[in-house]
């Protein structure tokens, strides 16, 4: 299976492809089903969080995306 790759959709949600996982805060996977395509709720709306259930459309939720570099990060003390 091809690497992860996330996307971050204009006006919509964080689409994750490929081979990846999803856990919680205790570390606990999320059972996908076999899926090897998931949405993420960026929004806050979806009421199946974390995942997207298309709320960010009836919402008004509006975050058009460019890529662009971040900074270096900062040196650790």
């Amino acid at each position: 299976m091809a690497a992860a790759k996330i996307t971050i959709n204009s006006n919509g949600s964080i689409r994750v492809e490929g081979d990846f996982e999803i856990v919680d805060p205790a570390g606990q996977a999320f059972g996908l089903a076999g899926r090897t395509a998931i949405g993420l709720c960026r929004c806050g709306h979806s009421a199946n969080k974390p995942f997207c259930d298309g709320s960010h459309k009836t919402s008004g939720f509006s975050d058009p995306v460019v890529a662009r570099e971040l900074p270096p990060p900062k040196p650790k003390l």
